[in-house]
């Protein structure tokens, strides 16, 4: 990736991603980010070196796509065609577009952006804080092979990156973009479940949670198997094989894909919602949102 990169709206999701690219040995001279106030500005400056300007003092958005080959939309989903309109006459041609908002079509934004346009849409989630995220990204009508490297490059450096068709993403956000949600309420259960069985909340707690950050090790590895994994931890007419039966019985996996398939169809909803919202010019929520929440 030898050229500028411009963050466009820089909350939590944005600042993460930002931070592995510069981990990575990105040079930081070659990042640009606008935020809405001064005083996060120039947090962000002196945290990453990198040039950072508030978007209430000057037009910043355009000011910092005008020399960006990577211009990363990260402002709420009700404001990115805005965004996108607003930088669209200081594109470069062949300047990558990538939105991490969700809920916002490909098309939405193609068609406020210049004919041909390469648009990307990219759908990180809440561990590449950590560099241990997922990214899925879908192309749009104009990003080719070389526009995805562009984008696979940069969420790279947080993680795990697929590539899918748009009509995939709301399926793929019900798995990784919510999953960690639902890792962390297996981790609420489990404590809950060892207070119950006698032990101290703050033991409890901390024997869940590291009992689920050291399986998700175990899982990292490129060849790992969760059924495999479990099976060697359920021994025959064991303590463990019981509670999987009890879990079973209770119908665990059908409460899963039915959680999944309500994630998948609400996110639908926001969708119709958007575009109702964009329509008649009415938006709403905050500007620098992490993009992962769903």
């Amino acid at each position: 990736m030898r050229t500028n990169i411009a963050f466009l709206g820089c909350g939590a999701m944005s600042e993460a991603i930002l931070a592995g690219l510069l981990r990575s040995g990105f040079p930081a001279e070659q990042v640009r980010a606008t935020v809405r106030t001064p005083a996060r500005a120039a947090w962000l400056a002196d945290t990453y070196g990198v040039t950072a300007t508030s978007t209430e003092d000057s037009p910043a958005n355009a000011e910092a796509a005008a020399d960006a080959g990577l211009v990363v939309l990260g402002v709420k989903p009700g404001l990115v065609r805005e965004v996108a309109a607003e930088v669209a006459p200081a594109l470069a041609p062949d300047a990558v577009v990538v939105s991490v908002a969700g809920a916002v079509p490909l098309a939405r934004i193609e068609e406020v952006l210049p004919a041909g346009q390469p648009v990307v849409r990219a759908m990180p989630n809440t561990p590449a804080r950590v560099g241990h995220g997922v990214t899925a990204l879908a192309a749009g009508a104009h990003a080719g092979a070389q526009q995805l490297a562009t984008a696979r490059e940069l969420f790279a450096t947080v993680g795990l990156v697929v590539e899918v068709t748009e009509d995939q993403v709301d399926a793929v956000g019900a798995i990784s973009g919510s999953g960690p949600a639902y890792v962390f309420y297996l981790a609420e259960a489990m404590a809950e479940a060892g207070e119950r069985l006698g032990l101290p909340a703050a033991l409890s707690r901390s024997l869940a949670a590291h009992t689920v950050a050291g399986a998700g090790r175990l899982l990292d590895d490129p060849a790992a198997d969760p059924a495999a994994l479990r099976r060697a931890v359920s021994s025959p007419h064991g303590s463990t094989e019981r509670a999987i039966a009890a879990f079973e019985e209770r119908g665990l996996r059908a409460t899963v894909a039915a959680g999944t398939t309500a994630a998948t169809a609400r996110a639908a909803e926001i969708t119709r919602e958007l575009t109702a919202e964009v329509a008649t010019g009415v938006t709403g929520g905050v500007d620098e949102p992490d993009a992962a929440s769903r």
